[in-house]
Order: structure tokens, then C-alpha cells, then sequence
């Protein structure tokens, strides 16, 4: 198979960032973008406050402990789509093959489209230059030829890098890599794989086929190519959504049904907004619920017919909280997730020789 060219662009703590960019007096400063109440989560931090261990998705709490002088900031998620907005717009410059995977985060497939510039270094050079240029903000890029590889060098200067994983260095890098680091190995398989004695690329290279698929099943595929450095995904344009969720953590818990509902129902409204202005149709309804406990629950429905309405969408999540109550203990967040959208349509590519 010949070989593509690929780059990943990630912003450099990119809702921390904006903020920072935005209120100078915010510069320089260990910042978290969230709620810094009780229940908070910390929804981004910056650089600064990353020094003191504070990082996505830790409780508030938690965060203001590692760091007395953490300043919170509410979320602006209207301002931080339309900079991604933008940031996308330069990106659709030098090639329509785009895979974003978040507001901050894309895979461009530069194949065949150099351009002028007949190097996917130097375009990814250009990509970084015209979004600080434009933006004020700055982005990493890795450039490979590979997804994985690609994702994996773009971490590695951060922040405000460039790095190059070429054919040549592509087995050896993963080699030296714990296996933590690898991008589609969560926690729990890396926990998984340490307790077999795999604690780097170069123990799971050791593996052969076989003992992967027992103890991993069908991921065990992709495990043994990755530690190869292997990786055949092409970039998906278009990107089938998997699932729209909302929810909502509260500052009381919740104990009674009349609270409960009127909770869900608020939800659901959000959702429904959601799904509409994305122009999805569900057929899966899915309840979250996570106790004072932290014990966490879900249920799921589905229906015959995608949900035609948001009154449909709040019975559907009122018939699943129902069995629930009461309450015991009391409810600390709610959610619902629609799922099962219609797949959408990948674009086909060609592939070319890599040139870095």
C-alpha cells in the first residue's frame, strides 16, 4: 500500500486560550474554564494550571486543592465554535479531506494536495502560521503517514510544536512509547496490558496475533498493527456521529420526582435544540443517572421510529427514570444521550507516495 500523508492540528489548551487571549489580565495566570462550586468539573485548563496537575475533567474541588490559585472561568461554548469555525475555514485551504474529532482537534489528509508546496511539513508549517495569524492562537501539528502516528507527533512538541514521525522512524518511535501514550489505548486496557508484563510498544510487538485476540478480542487488530506502527484508517470525511448527549450535575441532589422531572425536562429541551440544529435523527434514548454515591446507572430505549418530538424524547426519559425512584440516595446528575443516527457517507481517496 503506498503511503498517505497525514497531519493532526490540536490547539494548545484551546478553551483556556481563548479566555487568556481575550483578558489579558487572565495571561500568565493557572486558569480552569468551568464551574469552581462544589460540584464543579474542571472543563479545560491552561498550561499554568496543567504545572500544578489540574487537568479536564477533574472536579473543581479537587483542582482548587492542587492549586489555591486557580481562577475559574465560565465556559463559552458559542465563542469557542465559531473560532473552530474558523480554524476549519484554513484548513479547508489546502485540503477538503478533514476529520475532525472536536471543536480543537482535526485530521487532514494531505495525499494529494500539496500544492505548491510539495511537502506535508511545510503545509502544516502554513496551517499553524495563518491560525495564529488569524486567531491569535497557537496549534501543534504532528505529520506522519498514519492517523495513529500522526496524533502521536503532535503531542510530542506541545505546546506550539511541529513534529515529524517518518517511515523510517515509525516502528522504533512506538517501540520506546509506554503504552499509556498510545492514542486508543484508554486506561483500562493500558492497566490490562501492564498486568500481562506489555508495558511499551516494544512489549506488545513481542505478542503474536493470537494472544492479543484472546485477551483483547477484535481490538487485538488494531494493537498489533499500532506497535508496528501500522495503521490503515484512512481519514473519514463527513465523520458518522456516534451520539448527542446532554446533562446536568447539580449543586443539591436530587431526592424528589417532582424535581426529577422538572430537571429531565430541562434536559431534554437542550437536547432537543441540539438534535434539531444538527439536523439528527435518533431512534436510541439513553438515561444517565450518577448518585450522591457516585454510583452510576444507565438505561436505554429503543424505538421503532426515530423520536419525532421533544415531547416524545422527555416521555421516553421520564418512562426509563421511572423503576429508579425513589431516590436512595439522592441523584447528584441527569443526562440523556440520543443515538442511532443514520450513517453518513465517507469520502473515498487515493493514495500517493509520502514526501516529508
Amino acid at each position: 500500500m503506498e503511503q498517505r500523508r497525514i497531519v493532526h492540528i490540536d490547539m494548545d489548551a484551546f478553551y483556556a486560550s481563548v479566555e487568556q487571549r481575550d483578558d489579558p489580565s487572565l495571561r500568565g495566570r493557572p486558569l480552569a474554564v468551568g464551574r469552581g462550586e462544589a460540584r464543579g468539573v474542571v472543563a479545560a485548563a491552561s498550561y499554568e494550571a496543567r504545572r500544578f496537575g489540574v487537568r479536564s475533567a477533574m472536579p473543581s474541588v479537587t483542582a482548587k486543592r492542587l492549586c489555591p490559585e486557580l481562577v475559574f472561568v465560565p465556559a463559552r461554548f458559542d465563542v469557542y465554535r465559531s473560532i473552530s469555525a474558523q480554524i476549519h475555514d484554513i484548513f479547508s485551504r489546502y485540503t477538503p479531506l478533514i476529520q475532525p474529532l472536536s471543536l480543537d482537534e482535526a485530521y487532514l489528509d494531505l495525499t494529494d494536495h500539496l500544492g505548491a508546496y510539495g511537502s506535508a511539513t511545510l503545509v502544516a508549517d502554513r496551517i499553524r502560521a495563518d491560525i495564529h495569524a488569524e486567531t491569535g492562537l497557537t496549534a501543534s501539528a504532528g505529520v506522519s503517514y498514519n492517523r495513529f502516528l500522526a496524533k502521536l507527533a503532535s503531542d510530542y512538541r506541545k505546546p506550539d510544536g511541529l513534529f515529524v514521525i517518518t517511515p523510517a522512524m515509525g516502528p522504533d518511535f512506538v517501540s520506546s512509547l509506554p503504552v499509556d501514550a498510545f492514542h486508543g489505548i484508554g486506561p483500562a486496557t493500558a492497566r490490562k496490558m501492564r498486568a500481562l508484563g506489555i508495558e511499551t510498544g516494544a512489549n506488545l510487538r513481542e505478542r503474536d496475533i493470537e494472544t492479543l485476540t484472546r485477551h483483547f478480542g477484535k481490538a487485538a487488530t488494531f494493537y498489533y498493527g499500532i506497535s508496528r506502527g501500522i495503521d490503515h484508517r484512512p481519514v473519514v470525511v463527513n465523520r458518522e456521529r456516534k451520539s448527542l448527549g446532554t446533562e446536568q450535575t447539580y449543586l443539591r441532589d436530587l431526592t424528589s420526582e417532582a424535581d426529577a422531572h422538572q430537571a429531565l425536562t430541562q434536559i431534554a429541551a437542550k437536547l432537543w435544540g441540539s438534535a434539531q440544529r444538527r439536523q439528527l435523527q435518533a431512534r436510541t434514548v439513553t438515561l444517565k443517572v450518577k448518585y450522591a454515591d457516585f454510583r452510576q446507572i444507565t438505561r436505554a430505549r429503543t424505538l421503532s421510529a426515530p423520536v419525532p418530538s421533544e415531547e416524545i424524547l422527555l416521555e421516553t426519559g421520564q418512562n426509563l427514570m421511572a423503576p429508579l425512584f425513589p431516590f436512595v440516595p439522592g441523584v447528584r446528575l441527569l443526562g440523556l444521550t440520543l443515538s442511532g443516527f443514520h450513517a453518513a457517507e465517507s469520502a473515498p481517496r487515493d493514495q500517493m507516495e509520502l514526501l516529508f
